[in-house]
């Protein structure tokens, strides 16, 4: 994972990015292949005004037993009451919404409310239907090219930090355990359950969850608004940046003057 501009800090076995000193906490999640330089722009903006925090999430280092989606949300879990964290508002993409959506399920109270974007956890399509070719650039670029509506965004140096990952055994096996959890944790059934004020920004472009899973999710989530922002892939946050930040900060205004 990049550390691109932000000091990341250990404490307690954990490895995390805080950037702010604001009251109210805004916990980044990032998914399978996520990088730091994917929220750059969201933490730049917000840490004005909040505590941005983004706990790095091991995926790499769990022992395989234990790569699982759960098992993920129950680490954020921990961080949080590490931190101390009375509320936090998680903002997760892809893989990283999954688990926020798990974390919100089974700790409500601890949720002030929760941002997907391009979120799995009712339709899996992140890996396609084919292994990841080990030692083919070209496969690997054009998969990372995939995830937005313009490729152009898929710089040389993310094609090579996910290339760098398929190309490891250890974590590729990671990934794969990891993709196969997420499966087999399906929150159709679950997430109505949810009550906490949620907000969808979803790609209309997505090829990954394209934009029927965010209607999908905007039926079953009884408190949410979805949006879309037009011409644009499965990371919103990095690929439209300006238009992800202006509707989220219009969303959390309203959501602070109506408690």
């Amino acid at each position: 994972m990049a550390a691109n501009n932000f000091e990341i800090r250990e404490s307690n076995g954990f490895k995390y990015v805080e950037k702010g000193k604001g009251e109210k906490v805004l916990l980044l999640l990032h998914g399978l292949f996520g990088a730091l330089s994917n929220f750059e722009s969201l933490i730049e903006h917000f840490s004005k005004d909040y505590t941005v925090s983004i706990p790095l999430l091991p995926i790499y280092e769990m022992p395989l037993e234990k790569t699982s989606v759960k098992n993920l949300a129950e680490y954020v879990r921990s961080f949080v009451e590490y931190k101390g964290y009375a509320e936090v508002i998680p903002i997760g993409n892809s893989l990283g919404g999954h688990i926020a959506l798990l974390y919100t399920l089974n700790y409500p109270e601890s949720v002030k409310a929760l941002v997907l974007t391009g979120s799995s956890g009712l339709f899996e399509s992140a890996m396609g239907d084919s292994f990841p070719k080990r030692g083919d650039y070209d496969y690997i670029r054009k998969k990372t090219e995939d995830t937005f509506y313009d490729p152009q965004v898929a710089t040389k140096e993310l094609v090579d930090e996910v290339f760098d990952i398929v190309n490891d055994r250890e974590k590729v096996i990671r990934v794969l355990a990891m993709a196969k959890s997420a499966i087999r944790q399906n929150m159709a059934d679950l997430i109505p359950q949810i009550e906490n004020p949620t907000l969808l920004i979803w790609g209309a472009d997505d090829k990954v969850t394209p934009a029927f899973v965010g209607e999908e999710f905007h039926k079953l989530l009884k408190n949410s608004e979805l949006i879309f922002i037009p011409y644009c892939g499965h990371a919103a946050m990095m690929e439209r940046p300006d238009e992800f930040n202006k509707l989220l900060e219009s969303y959390l205004s309203k959501l602070i003057v109506s408690v």
